[in-house]
């Protein structure tokens, strides 16, 4: 049977993990049609249409789709479950909200955050931070799964897929929406950055933090993280955290300054191309994973590194 894949967007622009998820669907194999849940939602519907590999786009518009609540969205998606032998989704926000919903409707085991397709019904997945690879193999009726996009190359964008409109219920929403807020940057996305700088305690506060990472960031154009430890600090916002519990990527340089490396820090950035570690301590566990380490000061080596960009 078919596939289906469950987008995210912002009922404009279709999110490049849809596209990455597009290909793990595509190595799971058989026909792939695609979910845009929302309102207003048509460029977001024809950017989907473009991916190559899908059949048909399915939009399925409402007010109570517009912000892609669990609720309603979980709904929608078991009731077009039927049609589907495997329902695939980005691990983003939006597919760690909804799809555990769907796989409890479904009584179906989901499997969470695959990093590679071995066959169409097993997954390798993380476990323990990162520090073992599990197979899965499903035996369920249905294929519940989402996908860490950051192991997962975009597809390609040369296919001219129809959109098709599909009726929702009328029934009453469990849940409203309130608002969002958005922490605005000039900077590239952290999930999807191509170079990423972050730092740890060691910078000791939040101003040593902005004046020391921030400007080797604004010349290499990449995007800022941070440790939990430095988060938890007040040395930089949740949003900039990398690790098990924050963000995960896998940019083609990852720079890491005054991190030690714990595991799950490593859970979070070590599939990166690269890895540049500068640390004090030359028995750090940050140098295990990096390609590059530097023992120094980072209060001398950033400074330093910034006025040779």
């Amino acid at each position: 049977m078919a596939i289906l894949l469950f987008a995210d967007h912002d009922n404009d622009v279709l999110f490049d993990q849809t596209a990455r998820a597009m290909t793990a669907a595509l190595q799971i194999g058989g026909e792939i049609d695609v979910l845009i849940v929302g309102k207003n939602a048509q460029g977001a519907a024809q950017a989907a249409s473009h991916l190559t590999g899908v059949r048909k786009v399915l939009l399925a518009e409402g007010d109570a789709l517009e912000h892609r609540l669990a609720e309603a969205s979980a709904a929608l998606l078991v009731s077009l479950a039927p049609h589907y032998a495997t329902l695939v989704a980005p691990a983003t926000t939006s597919g760690k909200n909804i799809f555990p919903r769907v796989a409890a409707f479904l009584d179906v085991m989901q499997v969470s955050e695959i990093v590679e397709v071995v066959a169409p019904d097993t997954f390798k997945r993380p476990i323990y931070a990162g520090n073992a690879i599990q197979t899965v193999q499903v035996t369920d009726a249905k294929i519940i799964v989402t996908v860490r996009t950051a192991n997962f190359t975009p597809t390609a964008q040369d296919g001219h897929a129809p959109v098709e409109s599909i009726a929702i219920s009328d029934t009453p929403p469990l849940s409203t929406f309130v608002e969002n807020r958005f922490a605005s940057s000039d900077r590239p996305e952290l999930s999807s950055a191509r170079l990423v700088i972050s730092g740890g305690r060691a910078l000791g506060s939040e101003e040593n933090f902005r004046r020391l990472i921030l400007p080797v960031a604004d010349k290499l154009g990449a995007a800022v993280g941070a440790s939990r430890a430095a988060v938890d600090a007040g040395y930089a916002p949740n949003d900039w955290q990398v690790g098990q519990t924050g963000k995960i990527v896998a940019p083609d340089l990852y720079l890491a300054c005054g991190i030690s490396g714990a595991i799950q820090h490593l859970a979070g950035m070590k599939d990166s191309k690269v890895i540049v570690a500068i640390n004090k301590d030359a028995d750090a566990p940050i140098f295990q994973v990096a390609d590059y380490g530097v023992v120094g000061d980072i209060f001398d080596m950033l400074p330093e590194l910034e006025s040779k960009l």
